[in-house]
């Protein structure tokens, strides 16, 4: 046999083709690595489901060349399906000490047991690490969660660059910058492969910067004469930090309602990483010891979530809190796609209760982590790559991404836009694409994962278009006469004293089901029912329940 060839395979497990649920797989001879392990979270179809995380069978059929989880940065979209990895893996996981700090707290809170097992590796800006035949450099990129890297990997063929979630801010404010300096010193030699993060190409320009929504928000502190209300993304330690220090600067207080929120400011302040003077915090409980002008309020809920803190403000069952009139809401953060209508409701909610309410389409109060189309060309220009696959967005982002690549200087048969599990592999001197593997998603409800699928959403989709009705049925095991019913129960599909003759007519239709069918079994009975009332529904009513017949013996 000759020698085995040198290769690097990328299998993209999820974010390729739809926002978040961000993983990726790299794979040599010898070495596996996994880029972020994240979830996505239920669109309007996922009737009840938690959340939504990648195919981790894939990833545990690995298991014996993975070597390594490495981590850009701590947002759900990149760690948020770890916990349920280490159920079945249990590798050495590399990140910053935020990021590794939160993967920690989320696997404890889930209840995984080997959690104290876990080989937890900080890394800070420029270290190198090597696993197996891989080196991976951590450059400190701009983004909205602190200390998020993207990844310089060095393997057998090639340099690939990883950008993980960026921005480039011209002006960075606290030291939050992308290290582009780091980035062209390590591609001055070439670099094989550059994957970017594709989520902001169809906005023109550059992202807004920290610097100017601090601006924007300074202006609103000093204008307000009552209460200001805040909510954000929990993660986002860079403007809690901005927020706390106009709270000190204007000389109000700050009090902080909800638990990721706590969760997160409480980390931050242990790491050091997030600088709060206990003189300037107030609980809610002594809220009311304070003027209105005088009190800044902190609270989840930026996407309009049920049991969040402004939505129950907005709705007047928050245990604690009420809205005043006067009072100022700046939701300081972006509208994530599905989760509009939630949104606008609170706000007309809280316009109803007196506030005025401030967000990123009125004002400049919130600055997008992601770059844009001017901010991914400079990225392609400084890593000058040899190929290009984008990574995170939906479809037409990746393709968007092509596009600007191109423009960029890269070859066009070298753009390349692929999909979950649509694994291609690098040579020395060429490329070769690979078959595919199932990257479907996996549902999480409760406990279960992986046992809602397509049969079980259908259902609930039914039951929430439809409504239930079921039919109740007793029988003598001896004699098989009726002892009770058939009696008739509707759920969601008509208001029964409204329509009691349709559920007498029904009845009637299971009584003569039950005549006409002599000795049959009970599920053939059962079958006979369902199909009879599906049918009389649609005729007498155009709609189309689930039928439950329960048939009880005596």
């Amino acid at each position: 046999m000759g020698e085995q060839r040198d290769k690097v395979t990328i299998y993209p497990i999820g974010g390729l083709g739809e926002i978040g649920l961000n993983c990726l797989y790299i794979e040599t001879n010898d070495t596996g690595i996994l880029i972020d392990c994240g979830l996505m979270f239920p669109d309007t179809f996922h009737y009840g489901v938690d959340v939504v995380i990648p195919r981790l069978d894939f990833i545990v059929s690995k298991k014996d060349k993975l070597k390594a989880i490495i981590l850009t940065h701590g947002h759900e979209d990149h760690i948020g399906a770890i916990p349920w990895l280490l159920r079945d893996i249990n590798v050495p996981i590399y990140g910053s000490q935020f990021t590794l700090a939160l993967v920690e707290n989320k696997v404890r809170d889930l209840g995984i047991s080997n959690y104290k097992e876990l080989v937890l590796n900080r890394v800070v800006p420029r270290d190198k690490i090597t696993i197996g035949d891989i080196k991976v450099t951590f450059f400190e990129v701009c983004h909205s969660i602190i200390q998020g890297y993207a990844l310089g990997i060095e393997t057998p063929v090639g340099k690939i660059v990883h950008s993980g979630d960026f921005k480039i801010d011209r002006n960075p404010l606290g030291g939050h910058k992308t290290d582009l300096e780091g980035i062209k010193e390590f591609s001055k030699n070439g670099v094989m492969l550059l994957m970017s993060d594709s989520t902001n190409v169809e906005l023109d320009g550059f992202a807004l910067t920290e610097r100017e929504v601090k601006a924007t928000l300074e202006c609103i502190f000093k204008e307000s004469q009552g209460r200001i209300l805040i909510t954000l993304f929990s993660s986002h330690i860079q403007r809690i930090q901005e927020i706390f220090d106009l709270t000190k600067k204007l000389n109000r207080k700050m009090a902080v309602s909800g638990h990721s929120l706590e969760s997160n400011i409480e980390i931050a302040r242990k790491l050091g990483v997030l600088k709060i003077d206990d003189e300037y915090l107030c609980s809610v409980e002594d809220l009311h010891k304070l003027k209105d002008n005088e009190i800044v309020l902190l609270v989840t809920g930026s996407q309009g979530e049920p049991m969040s803190a402004l939505t129950r403000l907005a709705e007047g069952t928050h245990r604690q809190l009420r809205i005043h009139e006067g009072d100022t809401v700046i939701m300081s953060s972006r509208f994530i796609p599905g989760n509009t209508k939630a949104i606008t409701s609170v706000i007309n909610k809280l316009y109803k209760l007196g506030a005025e309410v401030l967000y990123e389409k009125v004002q400049e109060v919130h600055a997008s982590g992601h770059a844009h189309r001017e901010e991914l060309r400079l990225m392609l220009e400084t890593v000058k790559p040899k190929f290009f696959i984008p990574i995170h967005g939906e479809y037409r982002h990746l393709v968007k991404h092509r596009k600007v690549a191109i423009e960029a200087g890269v070859a066009p048969e070298r753009a390349l836009v692929i999909e979950d599990g649509t694994p291609i592999t690098f040579f020395k001197d060429g490329i070769r694409f690979e078959e595919a593997f199932p990257a479907n998603v996996i549902l999480v409800d409760g406990k279960g994962v992986g046992d809602v699928g397509t049969t079980i959403l259908k259902e609930r989709q039914l039951l929430a278009d439809e409504g239930l009705v079921i039919v109740v049925l007793v029988l003598n095991n001896k004699t098989g006469e009726i002892v009770m019913g058939p009696k008739i129960q509707s759920k969601g599909f008509i208001f029964e004293q409204e329509y009691f003759h349709i559920i007498e007519e029904a009845e009637n239709i299971v009584k003569e089901i039950f005549e006409k069918s002599g000795k049959i079994s009970k599920s053939n009975l059962k079958k006979k029912i369902k199909n009879s009332l599906r049918k009389y529904f649609r005729r007498t009513l155009e709609r189309d329940p689930v039928v439950i017949p329960l048939i009880i013996g005596v």
